[in-house]
């Protein structure tokens, strides 16, 4: 058949959306990677692939009235499954209400209301809602990718693909308002059906394809996470936050400045010979997340080892560095520790260090900042302790 017949052009969108579907749902069952986003993807392709197959009316069962809400509504259900997949494959809340709430419920309402099956009316209601699905899944992805800690341009290059396919859902009720020649069902031949099927066609290898790569760079962000991250407290490691303390300074060689605070947890060992070491831990993780909301978004925090972090703070001098230690401070005092009926005090010695032109590396800064902490701790802890900057 011709490039231009619609019918083989359907047939091949078929076989296209079956196959995806297999293969998301061994995805899902063998790999067992993300198995409620992948099997969410299995069953649109496999919607999509029925839909287009009852465009052919002779595939619809004859208990059913043979018009063409059939495929439409099975696409407008497929369409909420890609909605739903996104947030699944990134691990994040699903509106699943929602979603079916409308899936569900605009073929129900336009049956109440007696809208027949003529496509004007069809195509307003169904394909404004697919391409409200498909739209929302792009703003998932660009949210999800920017969670991700991905740019802003480069989160929007990646989700583009889903806007320009709900751009293509939303022209087949815009041109038949516009043209309503071209308003034709799909398995009739026309120029705008023609163009509409090829583009379709791209996209949906393009849509699978761009599926796969959002599974895929979210597997190596976790991984890129997961060599980064204190896997105790999801604080920068050492290692990662040495990385960003040599960037740092090395702005510092071009005029930017920047101050370290460590701080080292009191009486820890006391802490876990009394409650034991799970609550130590506890601990450990309660004075991250008590001391993070007291930095900015720019600002980074580190596990060293043990009881002992360090903050980075670019573009802070040295009173700024301390107020930010003594709101810590202060913060973590003020909040005392429960285990398992028992109260501890928490609170920790604060050592803080401005770097300077004089210094050849961070590891001086971080040096001063050391004797700071020693100082603090020897004061009796619970302390701040700032040591100027080399002249």
């Amino acid at each position: 058949m011709p490039v231009t017949d619609p019918v083989s052009m359907i047939a091949a969108l078929v076989v296209i959306f079956s196959v995806a579907a297999v293969v998301w749902l061994m995805i899902a069952v063998g790999l067992r990677e993300s198995p409620w986003g992948c099997a969410s993807l299995a069953g649109a392709n496999g919607l999509l692939a029925l839909s287009f197959l009852l465009y052919d009316r002779a595939f619809i069962p004859p208990v059913l009235p043979a018009h063409a809400w059939w495929p439409d509504t099975l696409s407008l259900a497929a369409f909420g499954l890609v909605r739903l997949s996104v947030p699944l494959i990134g691990e994040r809340p699903a509106p699943w209400r929602n979603t079916f709430a409308v899936a569900a419920g605009l073929p129900l309402v336009a049956a109440l209301l007696g809208l027949g099956p003529e496509p004007l009316s069809r195509m307003a209601l169904l394909f404004g809602a697919m391409g409200g699905f498909a739209a929302f899944a792009a703003l998932d992805a660009f949210r999800l990718l920017r969670w991700r800690s991905l740019r802003g341009s480069t989160a929007f290059t990646i989700a583009l693909p889903l806007l320009v396919m709900a751009m293509l859902v939303w022209s087949r009720p815009l041109v038949a308002v516009l043209l309503p020649a071209h308003a034709a069902n799909l398995d009739v031949r026309s120029p705008f059906n023609v163009a509409w099927l090829w583009a379709s066609v791209v996209l949906a290898l393009a849509l699978n394809g761009w599926m796969a790569f959002l599974l895929l760079t979210k597997l190596v962000l976790q991984i890129r996470r997961l060599t980064e991250r204190d896997p105790l407290t999801d604080a920068l490691n050492r290692r990662a936050l040495s990385q960003a303390m040599d960037v740092e300074h090395a702005r510092q060689m071009r005029g930017h400045g920047y101050a370290l605070v460590l701080l080292d947890m009191d009486r820890f060992k006391q802490l876990n010979d009394t409650l034991g070491h799970a609550a130590g831990d506890a601990a450990l993780q309660a004075l991250v997340a008590i001391a993070s909301p007291c930095l900015r978004e720019v600002d980074l925090l580190g596990r060293l080892g043990g009881e002992e972090f360090c903050a980075l703070l670019p573009h802070t001098d040295i009173a700024g560095a301390t107020l930010v230690a003594e709101r810590m401070r202060a913060v973590l005092e003020a909040l005392p520790f429960e285990w398992n009926g028992q109260v501890w005090s928490l609170t920790a010695s604060f050592g803080v260090a401005e770097s300077s032109g004089q210094d050849v590396s961070a590891a001086e800064v971080m040096r001063r900042a050391d004797q700071a902490l020693y100082r603090a701790k020897g004061q009796g802890r619970n302390v701040v302790q700032a040591v100027e900057r080399v002249a």
